[in-house]
């Protein structure tokens, strides 16, 4: 079976091609800039990597492109599109109606649009690439979601309710839903089977620390907290995002700049964070070149960060009665030691104890464990595969 997973945005297009016998990756790229001046498509394939400007006005006509990549004589990977035997699609905001995948039909696709006032941004565009789909492929191909959120619903209401009056709960859905559930999902799991546990037996805290972060507490295999929110903007300080504040913060700084509700929304989530605070950039590869350089604000960045990423892994430890396992993963998770020193240099007093030199190796693809033998908590950093979850979920649901 032959799975297309695909990531829309409101101007982009990720995919991906699995064939799930073996679960490997035929094709993937990105169509960026869609409904601008210079949009461009991507593809990876057969050892190829293409990238080509190409007029891409809507969604539509950028899974014709992806269509006409797959099918190329030279570098395609399938001969005809009926070899595609479903879609997979990740939908970023399911609130408290879908707490886990589905098949797509025209009433799913009536909730997700219902949903988009939580998720303005991302669930129309969501939306838009179903839609594309059924055009490109028709209605005979089955299409199924995979929700960002589903993943946390098993949060329980002293985890996901505010401290606001109840009815803005009821009537408009005001709580805590979190992020990036096929991500802590997918490493939560290959944690468990790397420690040769059932994840039943184990408490675990999964970092997934990116341009966007979140940090997830998971009991027995479910989530018990999170720190994204009712949006991404929650928790702790991301690439351009300034996590969590004091609300006064913000009415304070409107009323000082006579700012507008969209205006300072844009400087809570593109003006903030690592950006913020260095003055530098939201790419922390800068952040750190103008640190190594003595730039006391991008230093002053990173002690913001790491300390406010064991703040909350340190709350979570009491949160789940003890943690059998700390997963750091994404772009910085990943490929940043610094940082995960950084952090996991607080965490000695809940007998946390790095490996330095495991660490310091675990970049660029490397993974494995940071910690050492003696560690009462284990260290592991993994490679975060969403597509892959995505994946699964449609194979197993089409297959259903």
């Amino acid at each position: 079976m032959k799975i297309l997973v695909i990531n829309a945005g409101s101007s982009s297009l990720k995919y991906q091609l699995i064939d799930m016998n073996g679960e490997k990756v035929l094709a993937k790229g990105n169509c960026e800039r869609i409904g601008s001046d210079g949009s461009v498509i991507g593809y990876k394939a057969k050892g190829q990597e293409i990238k080509k400007e190409v007029p891409m006005p809507d969604h539509t006509i950028a899974f014709l492109q992806v269509k006409d990549m797959l099918l190329d004589s030279e570098c395609g990977v399938i001969k005809d599109l009926s070899e595609v035997s479903a879609i997979g699609h990740r939908v970023v905001q399911g609130g408290s109606v879908f707490s886990e995948s589905c098949l797509v039909n025209k009433d799913v696709i009536e909730k997700i649009r219902e949903l988009s006032p939580l998720a303005p941004l991302h669930n129309p565009a969501n939306i838009q690439g179903i839609e594309a789909c059924t055009q490109v492929f028709g209605e005979s191909v089955p299409q199924v979601v995979v929700f960002d959120t589903s993943f946390h619903s098993t949060m329980p209401p002293k985890a996901y309710m505010y401290a606001i009056p109840y009815e803005y709960y009821e009537k408009y859905g005001v709580r805590r839903y979190g992020f990036h559930g096929t991500s802590h999902r997918f490493v939560s799991g290959e944690m468990a089977k790397r420690m040769g546990k059932d994840i039943k037996d184990l408490k675990i805290i999964t970092c997934h620390i990116g341009n966007g972060s979140s940090i997830t507490a998971i009991d027995g295999g479910k989530v018990i907290d999170t720190t994204m929110g009712l949006t991404p903007l929650d928790g702790f300080m991301m690439g351009t995002r300034t996590g969590s504040l004091d609300p006064s913060v913000v009415t304070f700084i409107e009323e000082k700049e006579h700012l507008s509700a969209q205006e300072i929304d844009h400087i809570l989530n593109k003006k903030s964070g690592l950006l913020g605070v260095s003055g530098v950039s939201g790419d922390d590869r800068d952040v750190t070149d103008a640190e190594n350089k003595g730039n006391p604000r991008a230093k002053l960045a990173h002690d913001m960060l790491y300390y406010q990423i064991a703040k909350y892994i340190g709350s979570f430890y009491i949160a789940l009665g003890g943690c059998d396992a700390i997963v750091f993963t994404a772009g910085l998770g990943e490929n940043q030691p610094k940082l995960r020193a950084g952090v996991c240099n607080y965490l000695g007093c809940i007998g946390v104890e790095m490996d330095t030199e495991a660490n310091d190796n675990a970049i660029h693809g490397n993974q494995g464990k940071l910690s050492t033998d003696n560690s009462k908590i284990r260290v592991e950093l993994i490679a975060t595969n969403e597509e892959l979850v995505i994946a699964r979920d449609t194979k197993a649901i089409v297959e259903a």
